[in-house]
Parts: C-alpha cells; structure tokens; sequence
C-alpha cells in the first residue's frame, strides 16, 4: 500500500507542477512534467487531459487527440476528455481548417528544400492566420525571416511565437540569433578627429555706404542661370531624353517581368492548390487511418499497463491481508505484464513472485498429478501450465513431462511435441529426458505409419 501510494504522490505532485506551468504559457515545461506524472501512472486521466490541453494550445491537435481519446478509454464516463472531443467533432470546418494548415506548413518543408523560401513564407502566412495557435508555422516563419534578413518582421512573428510558448528553446534561439545579428549591425561611433564638412555659404554680403547689405546666394545663382537660358533648355531636354532612355524605360520592363513573375507565381500556387485539393481525400484517409491505428495502439499499451498494475496492487493487497491462499494470488500474477511494470514495480512483482510461486507450484503440481492418473486430462493440463508458466523446470522438468503426456493423451500431439521437445532440451541427461525421447519417437511412428496409410 506504502508503495501504490508515493507511485500516486509523485504523479500528482509533477501534475501540479504541470498546471503551474501551463498557466504562465510555459508549454514545454509544462508537456516535460506531465509526461513525468504519466510515467508514475499512466492511469491519471487528469493529467492525460491537461496534457492534451497544452499540446492543443500550441496547435499540435493530432497529439491532443491522442491523449483524449486514451483518457476516454482510461475512464469512459465523468471524464472531460470526451467534452473536448465532442467539441472537435461538432466543428468540422475548424478541424479541416486545422487539416489544411499542417499540410500547407508540409508543403513549406518541400519548398525550403527547394530553395522556395519566397512560396514558403506566402503559405506560412496563410497558416499563421488560419491557425494562429500553430508554434511550429511561426517558428518557421521566423527563421525564414532570419534567412531573407527581414529581421523587423521575423521580430515580430518571433514575439507572436513567445506569447505562444515562453520557454520554447527553439524560440529563444532564433531570437537570440535575431540579437546577435542587431548587435553586428550596430552603427559604431564616430572618431573625434573626423573634420566638419564646410557648410557652403547660404548668404551673399556687401556694403553699400554705411550699410551691409545681406542677400540670399540664390539670387546670383538665378541670375548667372539666367544668362545661360537656352543652354538650360537644350540641356535639360538631352538629359530628360537621357532618363527616358536609361532609366524609365528599363524600371518599365523591370516592373513587367515583376507582373510577368507574380503571375507565374499565382498561377503556380493555384496548380498547387487544385493539386492539393485532387489527393486531399485520400491523403485525408490515410492520415485518419495512421491516426486511428496510432491511437488504437497506444489505447491498448496504456489499458495493458493499467491492468497490470490494478493486478499487481490487488495481489500485494491479498499477500498482505494473510486472507487468501498462494493459488489464488498466483492467478492474479499470471495475468500481469511485468515488462509493462516501472522500475518498482517490477521489483514489487518480483518479491510476491518469489513469495507465492513455489508454494501455488507445489499445489497445482500436486493436483495435475493427481487429475493425470485418474485420466482426468482437462484439469491435469489446467493445473500443470500454470506449473510450467510459474517455473518451467519445476522438479527438474517433471511438470513439462507430466504436462506433455496429458495432452498426448488427451489427443493433442501438436502440444505434447512441444512440451516433451522442451524437456529433453532443458534435461537431455536426466530420467524425464530420456523418457521424454521415448514418447518423441513414438509419436513420430506413429505419425509415420499414418501418412503411409
């Protein structure tokens, strides 16, 4: 009891820790402890729920999923877990929206691989608005940034991304690489032996009398441009033709092949898109399958585990009580996976098995035994497996002889061949050895003479 309990204390206090954690929106300390508190029990539905909650704000919805559905099956009734599985279903378009976003943010990988970052953050800023909640999309949004040097707008999404998850460390290294990168790029100060550049004179002065006379240099200018106004013109004419020619015409050609290559660019994420939406429903399919087969899997591993230790803490509780008999409890530790066990666990398994077997042995022997002589071949094979299960060499191979011969007697020579082959390999020097050989060459007569018939 002293055992089952500090396994359920330390769950709980890492589910505390959890929800500490996911409260403050530090996601990744708060899936790390979690995943601690199911590692002491699988069965806390509570925490298989937060858990579910923290991958679903970070826009990991097929992780969520995973957990819910385990927790549904952990504890069919009173359990919120089938709440936030109803609600998902209820919102087809949200979770097809979610769908469309994680294979457009596939879709970026490809492209990225491709040296595409222009398509890959175009469909990234679609993900981002569609499924703000997705870590993933803006953290590769982000780096995307980084790589075109767009550091304010990669700021921006990194900033979106820390609201997030505060402790993502993928997060906080983009944005220390984004600091590192402003640091660089920091203007340095200038020396203090740098002249000043002569301010050109803005004003002419002359006397006249006893008075100064203060113009603006401008007038001069207009009035020495006034002297040369035909060479302006002439001037002025060869050098618009020259911005004609040299620049304007070039920044027009430029500005078609920009259109020319936007619409290539449109027109290509169009052919994408009728791709995407031709193979969405078998990719849908399959994805639903692989989750399906994925969930149904990890069900079946975590309501193993449970019942392994439902067993366990049972048999300990029996052995402890002093109320119930070696035969029994041995039942009960049959049933249990001990590689589905932690560490204590096991350990616990192995001191109840080294306690109870050889007593519950030494009784079914007996009466496997006992049901063989009396051609009582049913309970003989009932009794002596569960022998041969507990200890396989019990009474140097006595129990997997005696077991053989009870199924070749009952009409099974299939699993007395298999029995008797075990006995000679574990005793090949021993009196059931060789008795076992015996029986092997007779029942290989006998399935001889019945072939040549």
């Amino acid at each position: 009891m002293d055992y089952t309990k500090k396994i359920i204390r330390q769950s709980n206090y890492w589910y505390n820790d959890g929800l500490k954690k996911a409260r403050i929106r530090d996601m990744s300390g708060a899936i790390v402890s979690l995943r601690r508190s199911l590692q002491y029990n699988k069965g806390n539905v509570t925490a298989r729920n937060l858990l579910g909650l923290v991958y679903y704000g970070r826009g990991e919805v097929v992780e969520a999923l995973v957990e819910w559905i385990i927790s549904k099956n952990l504890r069919p009734k009173n359990n919120l877990a089938n709440a936030y599985l109803q609600n998902i279903q209820h919102s087809a378009r949200g979770l097809e929206v979610i769908n469309q976003s994680i294979k457009r943010y596939n879709q970026c990988l490809v492209y990225c691989q491709q040296n595409g970052e222009d398509m890959a953050i175009i469909q990234l800023k679609k993900v981002t608005v569609s499924h703000p909640t997705f870590l993933k999309a803006h953290q590769l949004l982000a780096l995307l940034y980084l790589h075109t040097k767009q550091y304010a707008k990669a700021q921006q999404v990194l900033t979106k991304a820390r609201k997030l998850d505060t402790t993502n460390e993928i997060t906080l290294r983009y944005m220390h690489e984004l600091t590192q990168i402003r640091g660089k790029k920091a203007k340095k100060p200038e020396n203090k032996g740098t002249k000043k550049k002569k301010r050109k004179k803005e004003t002419i002065e002359y006397s006249l009398g006893n008075e100064t006379i203060i113009q603006p240099a401008h007038r001069m200018v207009k009035e020495i441009a006034g002297r040369f106004t035909l060479m302006n013109i002439v001037l002025g004419m060869a050098i618009g033709a020259a911005i004609v020619w040299f620049l304007i015409m070039p920044a027009v050609d430029e500005s078609k092949s920009d259109k020319r290559n936007r619409e290539v660019l449109e027109y290509s994420e169009r052919i994408n898109g009728l791709e995407a939406q031709l193979s969405a429903v078998t990719r849908t399919l399959d994805s639903y399958r692989a989750d399906s087969a994925d969930s149904e899997e990890a069900v079946q591993t975590a309501a193993a585990t449970a019942e392994s230790y439902e067993a366990l803490m049972t048999a300990s509780e029996q052995y402890s009580s002093g109320s119930y008999t070696e035969d029994s409890i041995a039942d009960l530790l049959l049933n249990i996976n001990r590689g589905a066990l932690g560490e204590n666990g096991q350990e616990r398994y192995d001191d109840l098995t080294e306690s109870v077997y050889p007593v519950a042995c030494s009784s079914n022997y007996e009466s496997g035994t006992a049901s063989y002589n009396v051609a009582n071949y049913d309970t003989a094979i009932e009794a002596l497996s569960k022998v041969v299960r507990m200890d396989e060499s019990y009474d140097d191979g006595g129990a997997l002889l005696t077991l053989g011969l009870a199924c070749l007697d009952n009409g099974d020579p299939e699993s007395a061949t298999n029995y008797l082959k075990r006995v000679n390999e574990l005793f090949p020097d021993g009196e059931y050895g060789e008795e076992a050989r015996t029986k092997l060459d007779e029942i290989a007569a006998a399935a001889s003479q019945n072939t040549e018939e």
